[in-house]
């Protein structure tokens, strides 16, 4: 049983308030960590940051587990981690964090939030994959015009968007859904908080393995390293990668799937507001529209997934 297990016997209004508080958790950290992510790497190298708060976390919450009492994982459970944390954290973790080097925050959150849309082509193309249905097939479309409208002309008519920048998220999309895929038949651990854990050590340490072979050791400047990104950095560890997943862990037990998965249309929401706010970024109608466009298209793909799963 996790730590934010309910018990059969907590009281229904308990049990509301820690489903309440779980889900303002992972809306709203979640989608605050494209913000702390483009302030920790204003003045640190990007695989070294990444790689040094996942392996924090990752080393914070597996000594939690086990002191809870976790089973040693396997040999096989260590190599499926491997490959998701390679997928998930170093490509998809990694290739947000650059991208976030080049584009608005708010830019890459509605371009993460598409997601599920690889997810679907994934599960389509491969050997004896599913084909979806019509809905979901509009779905996409509806997706893929949102991220071309999105991407297309730039966020102002003077300022167009990096398209190295949008390359980065894209290739991160598809590698965070071929891992979320991958995730889903691989030998992992009965604890989804031990799981989570091991792909954050796993993840943490490909992107230190990559900060390595990038150089970035040498590009640490201790002396320009500002406050804002250290906090950003604390945040990250704490918040995002402590507090939301476990969180997450506690809606996947103790709320339906679809409720669960929500978190995708209102993460690019929040990331929008925050980045508008703190950092200035233009929030123009064009941007508006795409971001409507492309949240509507995951509405459409999860629903309609979900009833035919």
């Amino acid at each position: 049983m996790s730590a934010l297990s309910t018990p059969a016997t907590t009281p229904a209004p308990a049990r509301d308030w820690r489903l309440i508080g779980a889900f303002a958790a992972v809306y709203i950290i979640w989608g605050s960590t494209y913000l702390a992510i483009r302030y920790a790497v204003d003045t640190l190298p990007p695989f070294l940051m990444g790689g040094v708060r996942f392996l924090i976390a990752g080393a914070i919450l597996y000594t939690f587990t086990a002191v809870r009492g976790a089973p040693m994982p396997k040999r096989i459970h260590w190599r499926s981690t491997l490959i998701i944390g390679a997928l998930l954290l170093l490509a998809g973790n990694g290739g947000v964090v650059l991208a976030e080097q080049r584009i608005p925050t708010g830019i890459a959150s509605l371009l993460v939030a598409i997601v599920p849309l690889w997810i679907v082509l994934i599960d389509w193309f491969r050997p004896g994959g599913s084909r979806p249905g019509l809905p979901v097939m509009a779905g996409i479309l509806v997706g893929l015009a949102g991220i071309g409208l999105l991407v297309m002309g730039g966020d102002e008519a003077s300022q167009p968007i990096d398209l190295l920048g949008v390359v980065f998220i894209l290739i991160a999309t598809i590698c965070w859904a071929g891992g979320t895929f991958y995730a889903r038949s691989a030998p992992l651990p009965e604890s989804p908080l031990q799981m989570t854990a091991m792909e954050m050590l796993c993840g943490g340490g490909w992107m230190l393995l990559v900060a390595t072979v990038l150089g970035e050791w040498g590009k640490l400047d201790v002396a320009k390293i500002t406050l804002p990104s250290v906090v950003a950095v604390i945040y990250l560890i704490i918040f995002g990668s402590l507090v939301a997943f476990t969180a997450y862990v506690y809606l996947i037990n103790h709320a339906p799937p679809a409720r669960a998965a929500t978190y995708a249309y209102v993460n690019p929401v929040v990331a929008v507001f925050l980045g508008w706010l703190f950092r200035g970024e233009p929030l123009t109608v064009k941007t508006l529209i795409a971001a409507a466009i492309i949240i509507g298209s995951v509405v459409i793909i999860n629903t309609y997934r979900a009833k035919t799963n």
